[in-house]
């Protein structure tokens, strides 16, 4: 009883409109969303309730956080829980979102190794789900986990560390194996950047400099509509230290330096970009393509996302050029980039260094639906594997085939929810 009064539903969210995601492109199946507070709260949530799913900052395009019985959210557990300086990690509620934890970081003198391009995600969202940065060297955000707290089904503490048996297995859990209350996540010394962009860059010179291209920076980007032979845009983000300063001249492999500030969709306007034209500022200003002062809510758009190995990159992204006229109709913009390889049993970079192919496209999931079955087949020779928060139509078979850990991920569900309490149709269709 008592934590039903703590944990009482938000009900305003059933009286005023249906729940959604950020998007607005998925009703969730229930309007029963919980806060917690505590990771007290959370134990006695999840003793209570015979099926729950965590909701973080509704940032999925898919259902992979969907239930239609209970929402817990952890968005009030936003602290910084210990700053360890000595062994440069930092310990934070599962709440937080990178935008806040971030500045919090460089004011201390240290950072993180990579930021998505979004920096509103909660920290305990992206690491689940394998969300990424870019960087030949960079892992996804996942990799920095060096620990993690979390409520299993029967309601009980249990803390994990990188060295641990089936840490690996773990950090990214796709919210099936618990309720994750606290993140521990390697830190590095800060560092300041510089953004540059440049437009136009010929396909041709893609074709024959991909590696060039890519270690041009610590983190590039490469946009493109798939028309005209070549890529709009690459942002490339550098880091400031002797030896890492990118010398921006006026051509990049044929591209012109661009000569103002823009978005990744030319037409629109940057001012929710963060800073280019070689400006300086700190790393969580530069990683990211907007500011956190920017509040994406209700972006009319769905996103797709396919990883291959680095080594097929160039055919798989000239097998995406080749189907322009199919994409481009239903497309606002694609980006392309790198990922490193982990160790971490479900991230779609286990094992093989990765380019990501992405896809924003407009918010008309008939069409989307019925081009992204032809997306795959021609990937289908590179074996992809689709980020797991967005949206996909590949078959379950072939996508469990893709995970050669599967099985003791499955085996790890079930030791820590036997019940099945955080089972929800996404998990059941697509890994359990």
């Amino acid at each position: 009883m008592a934590a039903a009064r703590v944990l009482s539903p938000l009900l305003s969210f059933a009286r005023m409109e249906k729940l959604k995601n950020w998007a607005g492109n998925l009703a969730y199946g229930t309007d029963r969303l919980h806060p917690a507070s505590s990771v007290d709260e959370v134990r006695a949530f999840v003793k209570q309730e015979q099926k729950l799913k965590v909701l973080g900052t509704r940032h999925c395009f898919n259902d992979i956080a969907d239930s239609k019985d209970n929402l817990l959210s952890l968005k009030p557990m936003d602290q910084v829980v210990a700053l360890d300086a000595a062994s440069h990690s930092v310990t934070v509620a599962a709440g937080i979102t990178y935008g806040q934890l971030s500045p919090y970081l460089h004011e201390k003198g240290f950072a993180l190794h990579n930021l998505a391009s979004l920096p509103h995600i909660s920290v305990a969202g992206a690491c689940t789900t394998a969300t990424h940065g870019s960087g030949e060297k960079n892992g996804n955000l996942s990799t920095a986990v060096r620990g993690l707290e979390f409520v299993n089904a029967a309601g009980e503490v249990l803390k994990i560390a990188r060295g641990d048996e089936a840490f690996q297995g773990v950090v990214v859990g796709l919210g099936a194996l618990g309720v994750i209350t606290n993140i521990t996540l390697d830190l590095q010394p800060t560092f300041m950047m510089r953004q540059y962009v440049y437009e136009n860059l010929p396909l041709d010179q893609l074709k024959d400099h991909f590696d060039a291209i890519e270690a041009g920076a610590y983190s590039v980007s490469l946009f493109t509509d798939w028309q005209k032979k070549r890529l709009n845009e690459v942002w490339l983000k550098s880091r400031t230290e002797p030896g890492r300063a990118f010398d921006a001249k006026p051509e990049f492999f044929g591209a012109k330096l661009a000569k103002k500030n823009l978005h990744p969709i030319a037409e629109l306007g940057a001012e929710n970009c963060t800073e280019q034209m070689g400006k300086p500022g700190p790393w969580y200003e530069r990683l990211p393509h907007f500011r956190m002062g920017f509040t994406p809510s209700a972006g009319k758009e769905l996103q797709s996302e396919y990883f291959v190995p680095r080594k097929h990159a160039v055919e798989a992204i000239l097998a995406m050029e080749r189907m322009r006229d199919q994409i481009t109709p239903h497309l606002m913009i694609s980006e392309i980039r790198t990922i490193a390889a982990d160790e971490l049993w479900m991230s779609p970079a286990y094992k093989r260094d990765s380019v990501a192919i992405h896809f924003t496209w407009k918010q008309d999931w008939p069409s989307v639906s019925r081009v992204l079955p032809l997306i795959e087949r021609e990937l289908a020779p590179f074996e992809p594997r689709p980020h797991w928060g967005k949206l996909f139509t590949m078959e379950p078979a072939v996508l469990k085939s893709r995970y050669e850990r599967l099985p003791e991920f499955v085996s790890l569900t079930k030791k820590f929810d036997p019940p099945g309490k955080l089972r929800n149709a996404f998990l059941e269709r697509n890994v359990l």
